[in-house]
């Protein structure tokens, strides 16, 4: 019976790999907190532009056209977060 679990947990991690390397956005253990965020909102976004009721919706709702609104989101998307935190420096290399 717990060789049965072990090929289980197996075949469901090696599935779990497999999405990860193949959809960005599935994250993976070494993901941080703000490339999560990002994946998040460039997802969102993507799916507003891709949807023209929802640019609709967004346009009516800041009284923009909606060539204007799907614009200003495709530019959103390149920093759809701000500006990365800077790189966390390693314990005891002191100079």
């Amino acid at each position: 019976m717990s060789e049965l679990a072990g090929a289980d947990r197996f075949n469901i991690n090696s599935q779990l790999e497999a999405l990860q390397t193949r959809y960005v956005g599935t994250g993976h253990a070494d993901v941080s907190k703000y490339e999560w965020i990002v994946n998040q909102h460039r997802d969102s976004l993507a799916q507003y532009v891709g949807k023209h009721s929802m640019l609709q919706y967004f346009a009516v709702a800041e009284n923009e056209s909606i060539s204007r609104v799907g614009y200003q989101m495709k530019q959103k998307m390149l920093l759809p977060c701000g500006l990365p935190p800077p790189p966390k420096e390693e314990d005891g290399e002191d100079e």
